[in-house]
């Protein structure tokens, strides 16, 4: 008898309804992804977010302050990198494409990078405003440092902000804890509306 009245109730049109709206917090953006900030030069001050590998690699967990972020060179990496002297005790920021995210990576950790960011840079991908997921090749072979995934409009504004200022370098902090900085306060860059 009750559920039939519920039932009429509700055809009805009887019964109130609410939305309830949850404010979104920080855990709910970061689910497992990763933060840093450049802190020099002035012109890409902004947080950034990574989509750490999947299944390759270690992870960010130690903290890095001031380590150089450094253009491979060449920039898809898929063959050993020239600039290993600049990549030494650096974060290479590479190009996808054209080899496995976990090539790319070896590449960097063997010119003695410490970590490895990876990015889309061409605009017409249908990638370039995504966060790709980096899986291992299915290779017998692993990396022993980090790696991550860049959205490519930013990869490209970093990239291209570093050869305008004729920079070898941007400097970062790596990984940031925004844990408990509400959304609207984090510092993201200005070409990115998140």
């Amino acid at each position: 008898m009750l559920f039939v009245l519920i039932a009429i109730a509700i055809l009805s049109g009887c019964i109130a309804t609410s939305t309830i709206h949850m404010p979104v917090t920080t855990q709910d953006i970061i689910a497992g992804d990763v933060f840093f900030e450049i802190i020099s030069p002035q012109d890409l001050e902004y947080t950034y977010r990574l989509r750490p590998a999947k299944d390759f690699g270690v992870s960010f967990s130690q903290k890095l302050e001031g380590v150089p972020l450094v253009l491979a060179d060449p920039s898809e990496a898929c063959q050993p990198l020239r600039n290993g002297r600049e990549m030494h005790g650096s974060i290479a920021l590479m190009d996808r494409g054209e080899c496995s995210f976990l090539t790319k990576t070896l590449h960097a950790e063997a010119a003695g990078a410490i970590g490895a960011i990876i990015t889309e840079y061409n605009s017409k991908s249908p990638e370039f405003e995504l966060y790709i997921e980096m899986i291992h090749d299915k290779t017998n072979r692993d990396t022993k440092i980090p790696a991550g995934f860049l959205l490519g409009k930013n990869g490209m504004n970093i990239r291209k902000t570093l050869l305008r200022l004729k920079r070898l370098h941007a400097l970062i902090n790596i990984p940031v804890n925004l844990t408990f900085t509400p959304p609207s306060k984090i510092n993201h860059p200005p070409w990115l509306g998140w």
